[in-house]
C-alpha cells in the first residue's frame, strides 16, 4: 500500500510540477518571451488565453484516458500519461522566442500547452483510483488525497525552481533562465516512471466483467445515467479550483506588474502551496471520521467570507498583505481540495468511475482555474483597475458552489463495489 500511495503521490507531483510551472512562466515570463510585441495587459491577457487552452483540453484527456482506464485499466494509463506530459514540458524549455521565429512561437506554445492539458486530465483520476481502489473503506478519503496532495507539492517545487531563476538577471532570466525548470521535468520524468512501472492493477477494476467491459462507451453512461452525479459533482470542484485560479495565477502577476519584487513573490507564494498541502492533509484525514460534505461546506464558507479580505490584500500590492491572502486563500483551498477526491469518486460505480471523477474535476478545473485568471484579469481592467466586480463575481460562483454542497449526499460510508 505504501508503494501505492507513493506512485499515487509522486506521480501528481510530477504531472502538477509541470503544469503548474507553465501557471508560473505565464504570468512572469511568457507576455515578454512570446507576446513581446503586444502592450503589457494585452500580453498578459494573451499568455492567460494561453493558460486557459490548457485547462480547455483538460476534460477531453480525462475522457480520453478516462475511457482507456475504464475500460483497460488504470496502471497503463498512468504510464501513458507520465510520458506524454514530460515530453510537452521539455519541449516548451526549448521553444524559440517569438523575436526568433515569429508567429510560430506561441502557436508551438499552444500546442505544447494541449499535450500537458490532455496528459494531466488523464493523469489525475489513474493516480486517484489506484490509491482509493487499493485503501480500506475507512481510509478511502485519506489515501485518495494523495492524488491531489501531489497538487501543492507539485506547486511548491514549480515556484521553488521559478523563485531559484529567477534571481537571475532581467536579461539572463528571460534568455534562458526560465527554461531550465522546464527541461528540468524530463529527469522527474524518468524517477516517476521508476515507480509507476512497479505497481499492480486495482483490485475493484480487475473483479469487473472485462468482455462486458470492452463493449461500453464511458462517457455516453455517465453522461445518461449519472448527469445529476456529473453536475454537482463540478459544480463542487469549481470552489476550491477558482482559488487556485486567484491565487496561483491571477495574483501573482497582478502584484508583480504593480510593482513587488519578482523573487519575492514567488517566494512567498510557495508558503501558500505549503499551507495548502497542510490543510489537505489534515481535512482528508477529518473526511474519513465526519464525512465528505462537512469538510467542503467548511471550506466554501470559510471561502465566501474571505473573498473581499483576499482581494483587498492581494490589491494592496505589497509583499506582507500579498503573503496573508495567498497563505490564508490556500489554506481554506485545502480544507475543500483534501476530501474532493474521494467524494467525486464515490459518485459512480467502478465501470465509470475513472471517466465520471475525471469528467467532474477537469471540466471544474476548466471553468474555476482555466479560466478565473484571465476572467480576473479583464474584470479588473474593465473596471479601471478595481476588484469589487469581480469579488461579487466569485462571490456568486461559491454561493452555487455551496448549494450544490448542502443538496449532494454523504458519501463516506457507501461500498465502492455496490455503487
Amino acid at each position: 500500500m505504501r508503494r501505492i500511495l507513493l506512485s499515487s503521490f509522486s506521480g501528481s507531483v510530477i504531472e502538477f510540477y509541470d503544469f503548474v510551472l507553465y501557471v508560473m512562466a505565464a504570468a512572469v515570463v511568457f507576455p515578454h518571451v512570446f507576446f513581446s510585441d503586444l502592450s503589457e495587459t494585452a500580453a498578459t491577457i494573451a499568455s492567460f488565453v494561453t493558460l486557459a487552452i490548457g485547462y480547455v483540453a483538460r476534460p477531453l484527456g480525462g475522457v480520453i484516458f478516462g475511457h482507456f482506464g475504464d475500460k483497460l485499466g488504470r496502471k497503463g494509463v498512468l504510464v501513458t500519461t507520465m510520458l506524454v506530459m514530460g515530453v510537452a514540458t521539455a519541449a516548451i524549455g526549448l521553444l524559440p522566442s517569438t523575436e526568433l521565429i515569429g508567429v510560430m512561437a506561441p502557436v508551438l506554445l499552444v500546442i505544447c500547452r494541449l499535450l500537458q492539458g490532455v496528459a494531466v486530465g488523464g493523469e489525475w483520476g489513474g493516480a486517484m483510483l489506484i490509491a482509493l481502489e487499493n485503501s480500506p473503506a475507512a481510509k478511502r478519503g485519506f489515501a485518495a488525497s494523495f492524488a491531489n496532495l501531489g497538487a501543492p507539492a507539485g506547486a511548491l517545487l514549480a515556484t521553488g525552481s521559478v523563485s531559484a531563476v529567477s534571481a537571475l538577471p532581467q536579461d539572463q532570466f528571460l534568455s534562458w533562465g526560465w527554461r531550465v525548470p522546464f527541461l528540468f521535468s524530463f529527469l522527474l520524468v524518468v524517477v516517476g516512471m521508476f515507480i509507476r512501472l512497479k505497481i499492480g492493477e486495482s483490485p475493484l477494476f480487475a473483479s469487473l466483467d472485462q468482455e462486458a467491459q470492452k463493449r461500453k462507451v464511458p462517457i455516453l453512461e455517465v453522461l445518461r445515467s449519472y448527469p445529476r452525479q456529473a453536475g454537482l459533482g463540478i459544480l463542487i470542484a469549481i470552489s476550491q479550483l477558482t482559488i487556485d485560479g486567484i491565487a496561483t495565477s491571477w495574483a501573482v502577476s497582478h502584484v508583480i506588474d504593480m510593482g513587488a519584487d519578482r523573487t519575492t513573490i514567488l517566494n512567498l507564494k510557495m508558503l501558500g502551496s505549503l499551507a495548502l498541502f497542510v490543510a489537505a492533509v489534515v481535512s482528508a484525514r477529518l473526511s474519513d471520521r465526519w464525512g465528505r460534505r462537512p469538510l467542503l461546506a467548511i471550506g466554501t464558507i470559510a471561502a465566501l467570507i474571505f473573498v473581499f479580505p483576499m482581494l483587498n490584500l492581494i490589491h494592496t500590492g505589497t509583499a506582507g498583505s500579498f503573503a496573508a491572502a495567498i497563505i490564508v486563500g490556500q489554506f481554506i483551498q485545502g480544507t475543500i481540495l483534501g476530501p474532493l477526491a474521494a467524494f467525486l469518486a464515490e459518485l459512480f460505480p467502478t465501470r465509470l468511475r475513472f471517466t465520471g471523477a475525471s469528467l467532474c474535476f477537469q471540466t471544474a478545473a476548466t471553468l474555476g482555474s482555466g479560466f478565473t485568471p484571465l476572467i480576473a484579469t479583464s474584470l479588473v481592467a474593465a473596471s479601471g483597475g478595481g476588484i469589487a466586480v469581480l469579488g461579487w463575481a466569485w462571490l456568486g460562483v461559491l454561493a452555487l458552489c455551496l448549494v450544490a454542497i448542502l443538496v449532494a449526499s454523504e458519501s463516506r460510508t457507501r461500498d465502492l463495489s455496490a455503487i
